[in-house]
């Protein structure tokens, strides 16, 4: 079967810069289709709407692909030929993120009421730093290559901050990552071990953010890659490897629901766009699929949003235990509404409580210890399950993007069953013999 071109550059205007980016062909607004050449640019000059990649994937025949990724790497560079990565990136140092857990969770299942065999956890958790950023960041650091950039950056609610300290200390760059002031604990020292700087702001996300991007128009912002800002049209790309994975793991199918957690969006668009390249290629079969938003009530204005029936996305002071999800003003947060209801799907949030139980519940219905942001995604499946608004018997794969180790303030109230002395009788006394 031939493929037909995905997004293909085909105006004078998409020429590619000359960098090596595999099949990518150009950037392309999101809201008015206008194409430039590939560099380090996130907004468009016309409109100031969001770019993305474009590709030209006409060359490829379906069978061939599907045997080229199958005979790849078991990370995410089995899907090169579908990234805006060269061809020889597996041989470049690298974390090489990807290929994790997608995990059958009957147990789980069975407590919130889902027919056996239909629940799965996708467990991101097994990643080289513990988290799904290493995917966008292991594309990040090729454009950066690409571009001659020598200092690797980002603004972070944590697991960022982490994988980019990693990844350049891996490829060999220098990194200065900056995050909130009041950060778990956990992720700050996971951030700052691999020994690049690490600049506490004082304020939220939503203001680390906008200190970036200031720094990014100044001289001493120069030869700064800054991931999910100036090279965030191919960090993002990175979220896709999730929805190439799934299919994969499901057999080459769609999966026929996905409950995804909501920080800034862009990893929800993006596995969506993700399921529609596979369906366009011909690598699955075409039917409906939902995707469900999750995010946490203390920072929830997509999914207050989605409820009032409003295109438009209201700013929120976060307030919520689920820091990895606590960015106020989502830049996704119009494109995840329209998924979702393009979809059928919905957004829904859990609060704290509900947060922390879903944490122990995974962790001891399946082994899965998750951080607050799969809590959030397990709270929120079981809530959309008691709505009527998840269908039990279909397929449903859950994300969790992140290990609970990093997150262990939420559940610190766990501990020893019972402290005894070293003796039968105190064991016995203690009543755990049975």
């Amino acid at each position: 079967m031939a493929v037909q071109t995905v997004e293909a550059a085909t105006t004078s205007e998409a020429t590619t810069a000359s960098v090596d980016l595999g099949p990518a062909a150009a950037l392309s607004c999101r809201e008015c289709g206008h194409r430039v050449p590939l560099g380090p640019l996130f907004a468009c000059a016309e409109c100031f709407g969001p770019l993305e990649i474009a590709y030209d994937f006409s060359s490829y025949e379906t069978e061939e692909l599907r045997r080229r990724i199958e005979a790849g790497p078991a990370n995410i560079w089995r899907y090169a030929p579908l990234l805006p990565v060269p061809a020889d990136v597996a041989e470049k140092p690298n974390l090489n993120p990807g290929w994790t857990k997608l995990v059958k969770a009957d147990n789980l299942a069975r407590e919130i009421g889902v027919e056996q065999g239909k629940l799965f956890i996708k467990d991101d958790s097994g990643n080289p730093t513990h988290s799904f950023k290493d995917r966008v960041v292991a594309q990040a650091i090729e454009a950066a290559r690409a571009f001659g950039f020598t200092t690797l950056s980002c603004s972070s609610t944590g697991n960022l901050a982490g994988a980019v300290g990693a990844a350049a200390a891996r490829a060999g760059f220098r990194s200065c990552v900056f995050i909130p002031h009041d950060l778990e604990q956990g992720k700050v020292v996971m951030a700052a071990v691999y020994g690049g700087e690490l600049v506490a702001i004082e304020g939220n996300y939503d203001d680390v953010n906008r200190f970036c991007s200031e720094l990014i128009g100044d001289p001493l912002g120069e030869g700064w890659g800054f991931v999910n800002v100036n090279l965030r049209p191919y960090y993002a790309e990175g979220s896709k490897t999730l929805a190439y994975e799934i299919c994969e793991q499901l057999g080459w199918q769609l999966p026929d629901q996905l409950v995804i957690p909501i920080a800034s969006g862009s990893q929800l668009t993006k596995i969506d766009k993700g399921l529609q390249e596979l369906i366009k290629l011909g690598l699955v079969e075409d039917k409906p699929y939902k995707i469900f938003g999750a995010q946490a009530e203390g920072c929830s204005p997509v999914s207050v949003a989605y409820k009032a029936g409003h295109d438009v996305v209201r700013p929120q002071k976060p307030k919520t235990i689920a820091k990895s999800l606590a960015i106020g003003n989502p830049a996704d947060g119009p494109y995840v509404l329209d998924i979702a209801r393009r979809t059928g799907g919905a957004v829904e949030d859990v609060n704290d409580e509900q947060v922390v139980d879903a944490i122990r519940l995974l962790a001891q219905t399946e082994g899965i210890f998750a951080e607050t942001a799969g809590g959030v995604t397990v709270g929120v499946t079981h809530k959309l399950v008691k709505e009527g608004l998840l269908d039990p018997s279909l397929t449903t794969v859950v994300l969790n993007t992140g290990d609970g180790l990093k997150t262990l303030d939420a559940v610190a109230d766990s501990g020893a069953t019972a402290t005894i002395r070293p003796n039968l009788d105190a064991f016995r006394a203690a009543g755990l013999a049975s």
